[in-house]
């Protein structure tokens, strides 16, 4: 089974807290059909300069997306970092 790749921009503060081990999961929209098992790197974005900084690799390795606790259209997973 193949796992898809995402690249995510990510801003500050919550790219730096991923970094420093102070959050583990990500709120996002399911426009991309996330799944247990898939990769995603988040790419450190500057909404003023418009440049992208470092990049965090992760995993997904748990996944909410139940309308009792989602909004519409949006997930929540939980990320293992294996890569700064």
């Amino acid at each position: 089974m193949s796992h898809t790749h995402h690249y995510l921009k990510t801003i500050e503060p919550f790219w730096s807290d991923v970094y420093h081990k102070k959050k583990c999961f990500e709120l996002r929209k399911n426009d991309r059909h996330f799944e247990v098992g898939d990769y995603v790197h988040l790419q450190k974005w500057d909404d003023y300069t418009k440049v992208y900084g470092g990049c965090i690799h992760a995993t997904i390795t748990y996944i909410v997306n139940d309308a009792r606790f989602c909004k519409d259209g949006f997930v929540a997973f939980q990320i293992e970092v294996f890569d700064q």
